[in-house]
């Protein structure tokens, strides 16, 4: 484990950028940075534009240590390059700010009201290639519940936890991303049940294991506060979700310790189509406001 990279984790002000849209999800994150799909064909192109995107996020001005602590990459933006060194190393080392890499391969079918992560066989190999070649610090991996159904939440967290312990043991920080969808009609008890069963897996965990997790902004204020406060916990995170970026902001401000790692609110407003001046100008407003907000 980089100590250098932990101490910016640790004691860092600021939040982590989330730019880490895979398949699924590039082609809206293009159109709303107002590339159609007209403009690109099939997946090559498709994530060439979305390099150029991050790219162009990366290296702005606005886009530095004062505001960002982290940045979230996709495994294909992790083996491609800024100039002429390859994008983590652009980060840490140009930057100063700590890479991390999505390692999840998507959601399972809905069952008990949730989606585990799929099976990812490959994962060892990938963990020594974004460690060894790549200088990778941790990893961000997603599941998703839908409703406050015990049985689901527990199968995520306790997939959850086995995977990020595998990635611990592989000398990387993982975050442990249990996503609650913002607009079920029993979120708040959605998160009680994710609260006691993310409690009762980390009082298992060894208290030098360092982990991290990124959970929705929580009805009531304050929730995760336990977690914050756990000798494994080096940061925790909160995902935008949805909410509008002023909302995301006002919520994530009342969680005192909670940092944002934002993917489409921290893209908002930015377009191809602006000029160098525009575009930094609005990235450094978003960036800012996000800053504000996570450093209560």
């Amino acid at each position: 484990m980089n100590e250098k990279m932990l101490k910016v984790m640790t004691e860092g002000k600021g939040f982590i950028a989330a730019l880490d849209q895979s398949g699924g999800s590039t082609p809206k994150a293009l159109k709303g940075y107002g590339i159609d799909e007209s403009e690109y064909n099939g997946e090559e192109e498709m994530f060439n534009k979305v390099h150029e995107m991050r790219t162009r996020v990366i290296t702005s001005p606005s886009f530095n240590q004062d505001r960002f602590v982290g940045a979230i990459l996709f495994e294909g933006t992790m083996d491609r390059t800024i100039g002429d060194r390859y994008t983590a190393d652009y980060l840490w080392n140009v930057k100063g700010i700590v890479p991390y890499l999505k390692i999840d391969k998507g959601l399972a079918d809905l069952k008990d009201g949730a989606q585990v992560m799929k099976p990812n066989p490959g994962l060892a190999d990938l963990l020594a290639h974004a460690r060894d070649d790549r200088g990778i610090f941790g990893t961000k991996m997603r599941s998703n519940i839908m409703e406050a159904n015990p049985a689901g939440i527990k199968a995520v967290v306790d997939q959850q936890f086995e995977v990020a312990l595998q990635i611990a043991e592989a000398g990387l920080v993982p975050i442990i991303e249990p996503e609650v969808n913002i607009d079920i009609p029993d979120k708040a008890k959605a998160e009680d049940l994710l609260l006691e069963n993310l409690l009762r897996c980390l009082k298992d965990v060894p208290e030098d294991t360092k982990l991290m997790f990124k959970i929705t902004l929580p009805e009531v204020a304050n929730l995760y506060q336990p977690i914050i406060e756990a000798p494994q916990t080096v940061r925790v995170v909160a995902l935008s979700g949805g909410y509008p970026l002023d909302l995301a902001n006002e919520k994530l401000a009342a969680n005192k310790g909670v940092i944002a790692s934002y993917s489409r609110a921290l893209l908002n407003g930015l377009t191809a189509q602006q000029s160098e001046e525009e575009f930094n100008k609005v990235l450094a407003a978003t960036a800012q406001a996000a800053y504000d907000a996570s450093i209560t």
